[in-house]
């Protein structure tokens, strides 16, 4: 009986050594913090709260600035954290950066993940793009904590999911104005809440003069419209391949509805420019697009 006792006995203290060991690893691992951004909401309630508008051809952001200072925040709030990185959610045609979009990839410890444009330049998949990461690095236990900068009532699903696996959600927002900027049942599932008001944002927003502005929205010429339709057709051809070159080349010089509506919202995005009723630079477009294609076959 007594050597069967002592035998538990030395499991038991076996087992509490064991255990001691983990907690003093786990003590030893820093917890983990990420950030992100929903570029659309950023750009539309930074815009609107320190240029007085929302559309982005009107003012200058500076991201690389603006990412250090969520950095920098992020380091106070999280103390006793480490990050693990800054994911930027932009929209864009076909998913194609924007050589802004390229130039904010590039900075250390930021990823651009990019959801689609629709013709109406309203963000596509951007949400559904925030959930999956939030939910994946909660489940692996690679974030402990989450800084989201955002105002979508689509975000809720992403918080429930992160938080499902143990992570804490901070809703970070921008100060509006008049009213509020993020929706209310997004701020009532989150575990915390934070508004960055209009001083903080004032050194990495600022008005484009009226010069420049116009300068971004001023009509393209025949060539200038007609180059960037063959652009779009080198991209279309590299994509889809000589089989469906031969498909389209007897419909000249007519497109396919589809095809010509997304050539027409893919120029629109690299010109600036809309080219809706103006039925001379449409032609240029399409003139462009064919010539470079059948120059290839």
């Amino acid at each position: 009986m007594n050597d069967d006792l002592g035998a538990l006995t030395a499991r038991i203290d076996r087992t509490n050594e064991l255990l001691q060991r983990m907690l003093a690893e786990v003590a030893k691992t820093p917890s983990t913090h990420a950030i992100f951004v929903d570029a659309g909401y950023l750009y539309a309630a930074a815009g609107r709260l320190v240029s007085g508008t929302e559309d982005r051809r009107a003012f200058d952001l500076d991201a690389e600035g603006l990412i250090e200072a969520l950095i920098d925040r992020a380091r106070t709030i999280f103390a006793d954290s480490r990050l693990l990185r800054v994911y930027w959610y932009d929209g864009a045609r076909r998913r194609i950066h924007t050589a802004e979009q390229q130039s904010i990839a590039e900075l250390p410890d930021v990823k651009v993940r990019l959801g689609n444009l629709n013709a109406n330049n309203q963000q596509k998949g951007v949400d559904s793009l925030i959930r999956t990461d939030l939910e994946s690095l909660a489940r692996h236990r690679a974030i402990s904590d989450a800084a989201l900068l955002g105002g979508d009532e689509d975000l809720v699903s992403a918080v429930e999911a992160a938080q499902g696996y143990g992570a804490r959600v901070h809703l970070w927002g921008i100060e509006a104005p008049e009213g509020r900027n993020q929706a209310e049942p997004l701020l009532w599932e989150v575990d915390s809440q934070r508004t960055f008001d209009l001083e903080f944002f004032k050194p990495y927003v600022s008005r484009r003069t009226a010069a420049a502005y116009e300068a971004a929205g001023a009509r393209p010429t025949r060539e200038d419209v007609r180059f960037v339709g063959a652009q779009i057709a080198a991209k279309w051809l590299a994509a889809r391949g000589r089989e469906s070159l031969v498909e389209l080349l007897p419909g000249h010089p007519y497109l396919p509805g589809s095809v010509d509506q997304d050539l027409l919202v893919e120029a629109e995005g690299l010109l600036q420019y809309s080219l809706r009723g103006q039925s001379d630079l449409r032609r240029a477009l399409r003139d462009g697009f064919w010539e470079h294609l059948q120059a290839q076959y």
